[in-house]
């Protein structure tokens, strides 16, 4: 048990001083919630609640939109798109396609609901060591294939990000400039192929690596701290806020 776990050190952000079980916990239950809510005030009170959780989270503000950022890219596509395919009262007509009051409702519904989902996730998880989270979901009980997979995920999606990296300066180096033709197509399916065929001999090279050294399909997880007074405070506190926004947005 490290000492970071056990004691908080002074400067520390408060988020980090939590347990990471009370934090996926909070975090999935503020999730549920931004799905449940049928009002627009209730889900902008629930995007400043999560803006209110990264505040105290530690993470700076430029990293959190970095990413946010394609997020808020599929967001803005799919508020474009479904004021067009929803059926419903047409408010406006651009040439022969009608804009729906009913789509532009429901996408903004979606794009409130999926930011108070992702901002609180970030808040609470976002800053979450790929080995602390394998613990965290470990003890929570979730199945040792899952535990395993976001482990191996955190740790080769860089040197993968990497090897992508390598892969396009050296075609930049050879000349290669992207554009809409059928060259760059096919450059770009070869990357795909390499990085594939790449990937599969690393995930060899790894798992013959690991039976060496004795793994027998588990990972040899130290077990986690106790649940403390403040996280207890932390989730009652989650859990009070949950209920009286679910009860303002559907009785008040």
């Amino acid at each position: 048990m490290s000492l970071a776990e056990t004691n908080a050190a002074p400067g520390r952000a408060f988020v980090e001083m939590l347990d990471p079980r009370m934090r996926i916990i909070c975090a999935f239950a503020l999730c549920v919630l931004t799905v449940s809510l049928a009002s627009f005030a209730a889900k902008v009170i629930a995007i400043f609640f999560s803006l209110i959780l990264l505040a105290v989270s530690g993470m700076g503000w430029r990293k959190v939109a970095r990413r946010l950022a394609h997020v808020e890219g599929f967001m803005l596509a799919l508020l474009i798109l479904l004021p067009f395919t929803v059926p419903g009262r047409s408010i406006a007509v651009l040439g022969p396609l009608p804009i729906s009051a009913e789509g532009l409702h429901r996408g903004a519904h979606i794009v409130l609901s999926v930011n108070a989902a992702a901002l609180a996730v970030l808040a609470l998880a976002g800053s979450l060591e790929a080995v602390r989270m394998g613990r965290a979901l470990s003890a929570l009980g979730l199945p040792d294939k899952l535990v395993r997979l976001v482990m191996f995920v955190a740790r080769y999606q860089g040197l993968f990000s990497a090897e992508i990296r390598r892969q396009m300066e050296a075609m930049r180096a050879r000349g290669f400039a992207p554009a809409f033709r059928r060259h760059s197509f096919r450059a770009f399916g070869n990357l795909a192929g390499m990085i594939l065929i790449a990937s599969i001999e690393r995930a060899e090279r790894v798992d013959e690596a690991m039976r060496c050294r004795g793994y027998n399909g588990r990972f040899p997880l130290r077990r986690i701290r106790a649940i403390t007074h403040m996280d207890i405070a932390f989730a009652f506190s989650i859990a009070a806020f949950c209920l009286l926004l679910i009860f303002w947005d559907r009785w008040l």
